[in-house]
């Protein structure tokens, strides 16, 4: 994990062996991992930032929270179908992260004065959406949420104009840095059996929904991207990028080679 002292990186080998067992030993670590570097966020300060800039956060970290927040029952329930307990498990603690993350948006929200979201209709609809399909077609668009906003969260991380706000964008960035290789490991095996056409296909439709994930994000959170010091149209290249990134790896893998964290345990 970035920024982690005595860590070192897992072999391919050690990976294909272990399977998703080695995800699993990933976040079940990740659990001690995480109280130590939410400490550092230092939430008592008074938020000092214009009321415009201000206001622009709150609008984004809103919809971040209900995003990021959801139980994952319905994506667990067919996760425990497809017959893999250590993915199902890992697929559970990787949901138990994303939960953490919501709260870090709260925590966030408390700091800027601003109050959460019951709903919003960007997350019913991305809900909605990636229900009505299969396991494998879940993941992808899964995969398509967080490689779309690792720019916005990489921004937070390092530009946004408050060291809280930081915080919060570094401890996230964290997580999901290994949260794209882990769908891209199930996505790798889910896609082992396609034909190489097949796998272009899919990259285009796959490609078609990312563009239209990026704008909503780059129009959305426009306010909170400028203070950041981001262009919405260089947001939306850079997530692009790293969209393309990731469906590469998922596409182009086979259905053994599972990768497993960045970081040896």
């Amino acid at each position: 994990m970035s920024g982690q002292q005595g860590v070192g990186t897992t072999t391919t080998a050690d990976a294909g062996e272990l399977g998703f067992t080695l995800w699993v030993d990933y976040f079940v670590l990740n659990r001690s991992r995480h109280p130590a570097m939410e400490s550092e966020i230092r939430g008592e300060a008074p938020c000092r930032l214009p009321d415009a800039t201000r206001r622009a956060f709150i609008r984004s970290f809103q919809r971040f929270h209900l995003g990021e927040g959801g139980d994952g029952v319905h994506l667990l329930a067919r996760a425990e179908r497809a017959g893999d307990p250590a993915y199902t498990r890992a697929l559970a603690l990787l949901v138990e992260e994303e939960q953490k993350h919501s709260r870090l948006f709260a925590r966030g929200l408390d700091h800027l004065n601003g109050s959460t979201l019951s709903s919003h209709w960007s997350d019913a609809v991305f809900t909605w959406f990636r229900r009505m399909l299969g396991l494998r077609t879940e993941i992808a668009l899964f995969l398509i949420a967080e490689a779309t906003a690792m720019e916005y969260f990489r921004a937070l991380a390092t530009s946004a104009p408050d060291p809280v706000l930081r915080g919060i964008g570094r401890r996230i960035s964290t997580d999901e840095v290994e949260h794209l290789r882990f769908q891209v490991d199930r996505l790798g095996a889910g896609f082992a059996g396609t034909s190489a056409i097949g796998r272009v296909f899919l990259g285009l439709a796959w490609g078609v929904v990312a563009a239209g994930a990026s704008t909503v994000l780059a129009v959305d959170h426009r306010g909170a991207l400028l203070a950041c010091g981001l262009r919405p149209a260089t947001y939306w290249a850079r997530a692009m990028r790293q969209f393309r990134r990731s469906a590469t790896d998922a596409l182009g893998a086979s259905g053994s080679a599972i990768r497993g964290p960045s970081v040896r345990l």
